[in-house]
């Protein structure tokens, strides 16, 4: 039986990423490549990743990549990089804008050594100086944490009370990193691969995440239109105005998450709650958040899940199909079955190859 892990190395094999990032969102890029079969030679400063201080991280994101350290001032290692370059495909940073021409490796040096060649330069606010970008903070500093707070994201993440949660997880590393280089690196290598010749892309870890609030931006205007004003995170759409669409609270202050977004879905929540009569206090029956229909039916599944303990709604909802889950600690989850392929970092494979 072949290992999910294991199922899609067909994929990329002989894709050759040489990939000068350090932290987190290169490192994970080209993780997920790796996954992938992707070749990658991970090049680190003589000091070392700096990811390599935060326990467990550097392995998670590194293992399984070829890993050589250079001394990025020194003319002799680049043009070591250079002789690694003149066979890859890919190049992966995430220097300030302007550091990669400093060091000789900037792409027109770089496309005279192989032409077919994709850079990926991720990057916080972008490169202004290659696009019709006409801010200046391409050349500021920073971290998920500004990126997050300058695309509009972090204001997002409040509670119900105003206040503004400091979130845990890298959305702009990640997501507005990772991910969209991936998505950008790909599709720079597929065009490479017919027209012969490479470029170089500049991804902004702010706007990509600026561009992942698609829905808040469509239903803050369709809360707008019955409410007469755009809503704050916790009262849009979405984001907790919906009876059928937000966290409770139980007994033991732990929370249920209920999805029940569609009309059959509400209606089997209300019977497991024993509430029939609010079967039809639902957005789709036209009873919108602002009437107080359904301000009595949120009431009275709060005070419903607010009765019993966690432990009680996981097993009164496990045999249901209503989009109603328990939310889980991070501990809960590796223990969950949903996570028993998970390998030694904890990391899982979030694509399967399914065998005809």
């Amino acid at each position: 039986m072949v290992n999910q892990a294991d199922a899609m190395k067909d994929c990329l094999q002989g894709l050759r990423v040489i990939d000068l990032t350090r932290n987190l969102p290169g490192p994970f890029a080209t993780r997920l490549l790796a996954d992938l079969g992707a070749e990658i030679i991970k090049i680190e400063p003589k000091g070392g990743d700096p990811a390599r201080a935060l326990g467990g991280l550097f392995d998670a994101l590194n293992h399984g990549k070829t890993i050589e350290k250079i001394d990025f001032r020194n003319t002799a290692d680049i043009e070591a990089i250079k002789e690694h370059l003149k066979n890859a495909d890919v190049m992966l940073d995430s220097f300030r804008p302007g550091v990669l021409k400093g060091m000789g490796l900037d792409a027109q040096t770089l496309h005279a050594i192989n032409p077919k060649l994709v850079i990926v330069s991720i990057t916080g606010y972008g490169i202004v100086d290659y696009s019709d970008l006409t801010h200046d903070w391409a050349d500021k500093a920073g971290h998920d944490i500004n990126f997050m707070a300058m695309s509009g994201v972090l204001d997002q993440l409040r509670t119900a009370k105003g206040e503004q949660a400091m979130p845990n997880i890298q959305f702009a590393d990640l997501a507005g990193g990772s991910d969209t280089a991936v998505i950008a690196l790909l599709a720079a290598v597929f065009a490479a691969q017919r027209t012969g010749k490479g470029r170089h892309v500049a991804v902004s870890m702010t706007h990509s995440l600026y561009n992942h609030m698609i829905m808040p931006k469509a239903t803050g205007t369709l809360v707008k239109s019955f409410s007469g004003q755009n809503p704050p995170p916790h009262y849009d759409f979405l984001g907790g105005l919906l009876p059928c669409y937000r966290l409770y609270k139980t007994s033991d202050d732990r929370y249920m998450a209920v999805g029940s977004l569609e009309l059959k879905f509400w209606q089997g929540l209300c019977e497991v709650l024993e509430l029939p009569q609010y079967k039809d206090a639902h957005w789709q029956r036209g009873v919108m958040p602002n009437l107080p229909a359904s301000q009595e039916a949120a009431k009275a599944v709060t005070d419903k899940f607010a009765s019993q303990p966690l432990d009680f709604w996981q097993q009164a909802f496990e045999a249901t199909d209503v989009c109603v889950t328990p939310v889980l600690t991070l501990e809960e989850a590796k223990a969950h079955p949903l996570f028993a392929h998970q390998d030694e970092h904890h990391s899982t494979i979030g694509w399967q190859d399914i065998k005809e």
